[in-house]
């Protein structure tokens, strides 16, 4: 763990336990909805996904099997699934991290992220988002797409050796127009890392950085 300004943070965290006072979900096989508009406690199921409707405020939603759905204008704390996906629409604030590990987190346009992203085995997107924190994975993508700011760093960690989980091709990594990453990004593992001329990024460790002018790097573009 990394120590981060907490004005933020504390704000956040404020906000979410003033507010987040509604019902606790717990499941152990099952969905989970939590409707439009409403608010929740904790949404807990271990065989299960979780849907978080439009404008909803929810304290914390986690699952084991199950991917986690976020819809526009939500307010969340943490979100954490093992083998499922993550995926949150626009003007999402999340009061926590966003972590799992068999699959992809997307955040759209407008989010705010006030601690890390992290996946093992999945890709990372991030439209137009704030993310405070750092950005880790294994295997997968990373895009931090246009407009977006990484406060932290970004970190590729060296993968386990297994024959039976090897990419087809090495991960690629887009630092977008306009896109920033504060930190430190570190490459522990063979990437393609495209960075816009427009993005600015801490110094870069493993990798030879590639530098591109369209809205995409030319190599994606039929992808």
């Amino acid at each position: 763990m990394h120590l981060r300004p907490l004005v933020l943070v504390s704000t956040l965290t404020l906000a979410f336990a003033a507010h987040a006072a509604g019902p606790d979900i717990e499941k152990v096989n099952g969905s989970i909805t939590a409707e439009a508009g409403q608010t929740y406690g904790r949404l807990e199921t271990v065989n299960g996904s979780i849907r978080i409707g439009d404008r909803a405020t929810v304290e914390k939603a986690e699952t084991v099997n199950g991917s986690i759905r976020v819809g526009d204008d939500a307010r969340t704390g943490g979100l954490e699934t093992v083998n499922g996906s993550i995926r949150t629409g626009e003007k999402v604030v999340v009061g926590g991290p966003l972590e799992t590990v068999n699959g992809g987190i997307f955040v759209d346009r407008g989010g705010l992220v006030s601690g890390d992203i992290e996946t093992v085995n999945g890709a990372i997107g991030l439209v137009r988002t704030t993310v405070e924190g750092d950005l880790s994975t294994v295997n997968g993508d990373v895009t931090v797409g246009i407009g977006s700011h990484v406060k932290g760093g970004l970190r590729y960690q060296k993968p386990n050796v297994n024959i039976s989980w090897r990419p087809q091709r090495d991960p690629r990594v887009i630092i977008g127009p306009d896109a920033r990453v504060d930190g430190p990004l570190v490459f522990e593992r063979k990437v393609v890392l495209y960075v816009h001329r427009t993005a600015r990024t801490g110094p870069i460790t493993g990798a030879q950085a590639i530098r591109f002018d369209g809205p995409t790097p030319p190599d994606t573009q039929n992808d």
